[in-house]
């Protein structure tokens, strides 16, 4: 089985080659790709690959959509685990923060968080979440500083597994 990815370093990928280790088998290869989509699967470049929700949409009924990598299933495919549910110890999430550097006062911070808190609880931003699988939620500076500690620590074990 060839394993497509975007490239060896990244978490999707590392998390990919850890699962298979915790279940117990390797790929025969693995090839990182410019762009990973229904064509891919199609022309048989890969048997497996990692990809965006996105990429794989306009085929999405014609193939099967093993694990995602994320805390929450996706809008689109329900019904698929999560790499956490297959293998707990995997349990990490891909995720976009919003950072400041430490000089910024404390009032402006705290009117970026509130029109960011905003936007991505709007209804607008979560009509978006349903309609593309994305998973599109607020999280304070405390639960993502948690977040990234339980991360930094199922990295390690990832790191652990593929040595």
């Amino acid at each position: 089985m060839v394993l497509g990815h975007f490239g060896a370093p990244l978490v999707p990928t590392r998390v990919t080659l850890a699962l298979a280790k915790v279940k117990g088998f390797s790929f025969a290869s693995d090839a990182a790709f410019d762009a990973l989509d229904c064509n891919s699967l199609a022309s048989g470049d890969v048997d497996v690959m990692n990809t965006t929700l996105q990429l794989v949409r306009p085929c999405l009924d014609q193939i099967k959509v093993l694990a995602t990598i994320g805390e929450k299933r996706t809008a689109l495919t329900p019904d698929v685990p999560t790499v956490a549910e297959i293998a707990p110890e995997l349990d990490v999430s891909l995720w976009n923060g919003l950072f400041v550097r430490k000089e910024v006062p404390q009032d402006v911070r705290d009117k970026i968080i509130a029109v960011a808190r905003e936007t991505v609880l709007s209804d607008k931003a979560q009509k978006l979440a349903r309609e593309t699988g994305a998973l599109i939620y607020w999280q304070g500076a405390d639960e993502a500083r948690a977040r990234i500690a339980r991360n930094i620590e199922t990295l390690g074990r990832v790191g652990e597994l593929l040595q």
